[in-house]
């Protein structure tokens, strides 16, 4: 900021001596010239802010959403459905013919815990806890 300020400062004392040079009948256009250089890097300091500012943001909402999406698809889900259905027949014989009735609640209590725990992780508001984000919205990309 040095730097800018002792370019400010000469271009205040070339105002100030051209004024002098040229007298007072050109001394509004000298100190309109000036105040646009002025203005001029104010608008270039706001600009960079900014810039720097919307990029931060845009950095910030990238990590977000990179996070913040489910791993899965839908035919992933699908897929886990038809494949615990599929497993639930032999593990019932298995469990029903080893341990009678007891055996088979074990192992459909298995299952059913499995996909309980793959429905909480895709979707976390299906058992009261809610998937941090910065958005409140029920519409995932």
């Amino acid at each position: 900021m040095d730097a800018r300020d002792s370019e400010l400062k000469k271009e205040l004392n070339a105002t100030l001596q051209a004024r002098r040079e040229l007298g007072e009948e050109y001394e509004s256009a000298l100190v309109d010239s000036f105040l646009e250089k002025v203005d001029q890097r104010i608008d270039g300091a706001v600009e960079r802010r900014l810039r720097r500012q919307l990029a931060e943001q845009q950095m910030v909402v990238a990590r977000d959403s990179r996070s913040s999406k489910p791993t899965d698809s839908w035919g992933e889900r699908f897929g886990f459905g038809i494949v615990s259905l599929v497993l639930a027949v032999p593990l019932s014989a298995i469990g029903g013919g080893l341990a009678d009735l007891p055996g088979l609640l074990v192992a459909w209590a298995g299952i059913v815990g499995v996909n309980a725990f793959q429905a909480a992780r895709v979707n976390p508001a299906l058992f009261g806890r809610r998937r941090k984000s910065n958005q409140d919205s029920d519409w995932e990309d």
